[in-house]
C-alpha cells in the first residue's frame, strides 16, 4: 500500500482528476445529456430576450415601424409583453429543471465516490493506518466530497452555461454593432488574465485548506476516543489548545485562499463595469448620431451585461474547480491505494474446511514500519487440527504477531504458513478470515444493540442462535440486568459496559461465528475472578473439536491447553506441556513462579 503524491505538473495533474471521476458519472449519462439539452434551451431562451427587448422599444413603442421587421415587428404592443414573458417563462421553466437534474447527479455521483472510496479504504491492511490517521479519512470522506458534489452538482452547470451566455452574446454583440464589439472584446480580454494566474494560486490554497482542516479533524477524532484518559490527566485545556492551534492554521490558509478570491472578484466587477459604461458611452455618442437605434444599444447592453456575468461566473466557476481539484486528488489518493495485502486472482478452495490444521514453516518477518528490528526470526511449529496452543512470553516477544500473519494483515517476509496445508496466500482472504474466529484483547463494541453486536459475528444466525451463544459466553449473566436486555442501546464503543462485560460479549461473538481456528488474545485479560470461572466455562465449550490459539499473560487461564509455545525476542525458546515446562528451569518456569509464587 502507498499514497504517493505525483510528480507530473500541476495542469496535468489537476486535468487528470477530472477525468478520473468519469466512470462515476457514466452510469447517469442520460441525466447529464438531459441536463445539456436544457442547458442549451436555457441559453437559448435568455439570448432572444435582448432581441425581445430591442423590437419592443423599436417597435413597440411606435419607431420605425415601418422601416423594418424584427423578432416581434409584426406583434401589438401588448403582444410583445407577452411574448416577452413567454420567454421568461420558458427559460425560467427549463433552469428549474436542469438545476433539479444536476444536483441529483451531483448528490448520486458524490454518494457513489463516497461509498467507493469507503470500500477501498476497507480492504486496506493494518499498514495502511500506521501512516495516515483515521480522522484524515474521516475528513476526506465528508469535506472532500462536499466540496466535489458542488462542483459536479453547480458549479460545471454555472460553468457551462456561462460559457453558452458568453459565446451567445459575443456573436449576438458582433451582429448588433460589430464596433462596439471589437472595443468590448479588447476590454474583456484584459479580464481574462488575472483569473488563471490568480486561479492557479487558488488551487494550491485551497489543497493546503483541506490537509489543515484534515489534520484538525484527525487530531480531534483520536482525542474525542481518549476523552477519560485526557480527564484522568486533567489535559482538557492543553488538549483544547492543541485543536485550536490546528484549527488557527486552517483558518489563517483558508483565509488567504478567500483573499485572492475576493481580490480576483473585485477585479472582475470593477473591470466589467468600468468596460459596460465605456462601451454604453460609445453607443450613447452613436444615438445620438443616428448610427444606430435606441433598441440597439439596449440590446448591446443586454448583451454586454451578459458577457460580462458569464465571466465573471466562470472565474467564480474556475475559483470552486481550482479548489475542488485538490479535494479530488486527495480522494483518488485513498481511491487508488494499494492494499500492501494482494488477494490471489485464483483462489483455491479450502480443502477439509471442518477442521483447521496450521503450519509455520520458517517464517521471518519484520514490520514494514520498523524494517531494522526482526519481530519473528524463523519460525517453525505444527498445531494439530483440534489441538489447544497457548503462545507466552514477554512483551514484544511476537505472540500477537503470530495472529495478524496468520489473519494476512501482513505478509510474512521470509517463509510459508499453512491452513490445512494450503499456502494461505493461495486462499482468498474472504474464505481464509471466514474460516478464523477472533477474540481481540481490546473488543470491538459497536454503536447497536446486545442482539446486533453478537450476530456481528454471523449475520445470517438467527435470534435463537445469537441468544445461545451468549449463553454459552455467560453474556446473560449481566443481560439481564440492563434495561431493555438483548435489545439495549451499548452506545458508542460500548461505553455502557464494563471492560468484562465487552470482552463477553466479544467471546459470544466468536462463538456464533462457529469457525474452525479460534484465536484468544487475552480474551479474559478485563474479567475479575468470579466473571473469569464463567467465561472459561463458555471458552471451553467452544474450544471443544475446533482448534484454539491462546495469546496469554496470565498463565493461570493456560493450565489446560495442550501445549505452550514459548517466545522470547521473536523466537520459539520452549515448546511442551505446561506442567512439563514447569519443571523445567527455562524461561516458562521464571514466568510461572512470577506469577505462581506471589499469589
Amino acid at each position: 500500500m502507498s499514497i504517493s503524491k505525483s510528480v507530473q505538473p500541476e495542469s496535468t495533474r489537476h486535468l487528470s482528476s477530472l477525468k478520473d471521476l468519469w466512470p462515476f458519472m457514466r452510469p447517469y449519462l442520460g441525466r447529464i445529456v438531459l441536463a445539456f439539452i436544457l442547458l442549451c434551451l436555457g441559453s437559448t431562451t435568455l439570448l432572444l430576450v435582448p432581441l425581445a427587448f430591442r423590437d419592443l422599444i423599436d417597435f413597440g413603442f411606435g419607431q420605425q415601424q415601418n422601416s423594418r421587421g424584427g423578432l416581434l415587428g409584426s406583434l401589438s404592443l401588448n403582444a410583445h409583453f407577452i411574448a416577452l414573458f413567454g420567454l421568461a417563462s420558458l427559460w425560467a421553466l427549463t433552469v428549474a429543471v436542469r438545476y433539479y437534474t444536476v444536483t441529483w447527479i451531483g448528490e448520486r455521483v458524490t454518494a457513489d465516490l463516497r461509498s467507493a472510496v469507503y470500500a477501498r479504504v476497507l480492504k486496506q491492511s493494518p499498514q495502511f493506518f500506521e501512516t495516515l490517521q483515521t480522522g484524515e479519512v474521516l475528513s476526506r470522506l465528508t469535506g472532500d466530497t462536499t466540496l466535489i458534489q458542488t462542483v459536479i452538482g453547480s458549479s460545471i452547470s454555472m460553468g457551462l452555461r456561462s460559457l453558452f451566455q458568453f459565446t451567445g452574446g459575443m456573436v449576438m454583440l458582433a451582429v448588433t454593432s460589430f464596433y462596439l464589439f471589437s472595443l468590448n472584446l479588447g476590454l474583456m480580454a484584459l479580464l481574462m488574465l488575472p483569473i488563471f494566474a490568480i486561479g492557479r494560486q487558488v488551487k494550491k490554497l485551497s489543497r493546503d485548506s483541506q490537509d489543515k482542516i484534515a489534520d484538525a479533524s484527525a487530531l480531534a477524532g483520536e482525542i474525542l476516543n481518549a476523552v477519560p484518559t485526557v480527564q484522568a490527566y486533567t489535559q482538557e485545556q492543553r488538549e483544547t489548545q492543541r485543536f485550536a492551534d490546528r484549527a488557527e492554521i486552517s483558518f489563517m490558509t483558508a483565509i488567504r485562499r478567500t483573499r485572492l478570491r475576493a481580490e480576483l472578484t473585485a477585479l472582475i466587477i470593477i473591470a466589467v463595469m468600468g468596460a459596460i459604461i465605456f462601451v454604453l458611452w460609445i453607443g450613447a455618442k452613436q444615438v445620438h448620431a443616428g448610427s444606430m437605434t435606441g433598441g440597439q444599444l439596449a440590446s448591446f447592453v443586454i448583451y454586454a451585461v451578459l458577457v460580462a456575468g458569464g465571466i465573471g461566473t466562470l472565474a467564480e466557476v474556475w475559483g470552486d474547480v481550482m479548489r475542488a481539484a485538490g479535494a479530488i486528488e486527495r480522494l483518488l489518493e485513498l481511491l487508488h491505494a494499494n492494499s500492501a495485502i494482494i488477494d490471489t486472482n485464483t483462489p483455491e478452495p479450502l480443502q477439509h474446511s471442518a477442521k483447521a490444521e496450521i503450519q509455520f514453516e520458517q517464517v521471518s518477518f519484520r514490520y514494514p514500519s520498523r524494517q531494522q528490528s526482526t519481530a519473528l526470526d524463523d519460525i517453525s511449529l505444527g498445531i494439530a487440527s483440534g489441538e489447544s496452543i497457548a503462545f507466552v512470553g514477554p512483551s514484544g516477544a511476537g505472540k500477537t504477531t503470530l495472529f495478524q500473519l496468520l489473519l494476512r494483515f501482513y505478509e510474512v517476509t521470509y517463509g510459508t504458513i499453512r491452513f490445512n496445508g494450503q499456502d494461505i496466500r493461495q486462499l482468498s482472504l474472504h474464505e481464509l478470515r471466514n474460516n478464523i474466529a477472533m477474540v481481540p484483547q481490546d473488543p470491538v463494541i459497536f454503536s447497536t444493540n446486545v442482539l446486533e453486536n453478537i450476530r456481528y459475528g454471523r449475520p445470517t444466525a438467527s435470534d435463537d442462535e445469537v441468544i445461545a451463544a451468549a449463553q454459552s459466553a455467560q453474556v446473560e449473566e449481566f443481560i439481564n440486568r440492563l434495561p431493555d436486555g438483548y435489545q439495549t442501546f451499548l452506545g458508542e464503543r460500548g461505553i455502557r459496559l464494563s471492560g468484562g462485560q465487552r470482552q463477553r460479549i466479544a467471546i459470544a461473538r466468536a462463538i456464533l461465528k462457529n469457525a474452525p481456528l479460534l484465536l484468544l488474545d487475552e480474551a479474559t485479560s478485563a474479567l475479575d475472578a468470579k466473571s473469569e470461572i464463567l467465561v472459561q466455562e463458555g471458552l471451553n465449550a467452544a474450544m471443544q473439536s475446533r482448534t484454539t490459539l491462546i495469546i496469554a499473560h496470565r498463565l493461570a487461564t493456560v493450565k489446560k491447553v495442550n501445549r505452550i509455545i514459548v517466545l522470547n525476542q521473536g523466537r520459539i525458546v520452549e515448546i511442551g506441556a505446561p506442567d512439563d515446562l514447569r519443571k523445567q528451569s527455562g524461561l516458562y518456569a521464571k514466568l510461572a513462579s512470577l506469577q505462581f509464587d506471589i499469589q
